[in-house]
């Protein structure tokens, strides 16, 4: 009997020991299957990976744009008034620069981006060049424009896709596109009716269909533009762009692969992400120094795998996204 009831108690242990690991599967597998609806969600933000600073000898001072150009990164360290360059792991590997005037030197290095050859664009705001050099920053040359009357005054922000140069020129508030020869193809200066003059157009960005993006910063607005330059859009966080905007100075913009398009706020120290109709699905950010927080963020620049980069001006630093 005694022998009996041994038996009937081990069974009982050995049912709730099974029934327990089977409560916990359940719930990891729940746990697991809730982590990858958020991985794969469509319209989900991206998720911080860390923060790029420069190392001791060559920290950035106000880094206001950012681009990735073959395998490295690009960063104008705006008062330090060169270019730094960082690996993929973040490591400050190189520099070129100093202040100036003549070639290769920069009073004020705004905008940056690169040639399918791995050239590196810099738009000085002060000196009114574009600046083109070699991917370890030798200088080659100034960005010839052919016809004086196209000249820029005070290039902003810049960006090259399918062989064209797409530049905001922030005192006359314009956007060039101009091919790689310098020959003007197309010049963007107003919003939905020729009255909506741009202000102040601070950064472009292009998507997968070539429709061009631009942040409308004296207008709290980002411009959405076929590629020939037709008005489709304003996207200001409000339904159809027509309320008020939830932008105070919006910056650095840029389209993932998802067509979903990043806005800089500059003053609320925000990034906002909207889809394809201009519908805001998230935002990301605070004022502050920690990890997913921003002081006066400027620059965004989205790569080809959707790692997004934003430099972080007062914190003096590059914040990565996966």
């Amino acid at each position: 009997m005694k022998k009996r009831n041994v038996y009937i108690w081990m069974g009982v242990i050995i049912s709730l020991t099974i029934v327990a690991f089977a409560f916990i599967y359940y719930f990891n597998l729940q746990s697991k299957v809730e982590k990858a609806t958020k991985i794969v969600d469509r319209n989900g933000p991206p998720t911080f990976s860390q923060l790029i600073y420069g190392d001791f000898d060559h920290s950035l001072d106000k880094p206001m744009d950012v681009a990735k150009i073959g395998e490295f990164l690009y960063v104008t360290d705006t008062n330090n008034k060169q270019i730094q360059i960082f690996d993929q792991s973040g490591t400050s590997i190189a520099q070129f620069g100093k202040e100036g005037t003549n070639p290769g030197e920069f009073k004020f290095p705004y905008g940056i981006t690169g040639d399918k050859h791995g050239n590196v664009y810099v738009a000085d705001l002060y000196n009114d060049k574009i600046s083109i050099h070699e991917p370890k920053g030798k200088f080659i040359r100034y960005f010839k424009i052919q016809n004086k009357r196209d000249s820029l005054k005070s290039p902003g922000g810049i960006r090259i896709h399918n062989d064209h140069l797409y530049v905001t020129d922030i005192q006359l508030n314009k956007v060039f596109i101009f091919d790689l020869n310098g020959k003007k193809l197309l010049e963007i200066k107003s919003g939905e009716t020729a009255k909506d003059q741009l202000r102040a157009p601070n950064a472009v960005a292009i998507d997968k269909n070539d429709d061009v993006f631009v942040s409308d910063s004296g207008n709290q607005r980002v411009l959405e533009y076929d590629k020939k330059g037709k008005y489709i859009r304003t996207i200001n966080g409000s339904r159809n762009g027509k309320g008020s905007s939830v932008f105070v100075n919006p910056r650095g913009i840029g389209v993932d692969s998802r067509g979903i398009l990043y806005v800089v706020n500059n003053l609320t120290h925000v990034v906002y992400g909207f889809d394809n109709n201009g519908e805001e699905v998230f935002h990301f950010g605070s004022m502050g120094d920690g990890n997913e927080q921003f002081y006066l963020p400027n620059g965004l620049f989205v790569d080809g795998n959707d790692h997004i980069y934003i430099t972080d001006t007062v914190n003096q630093r590059i914040a990565l996204y996966y």
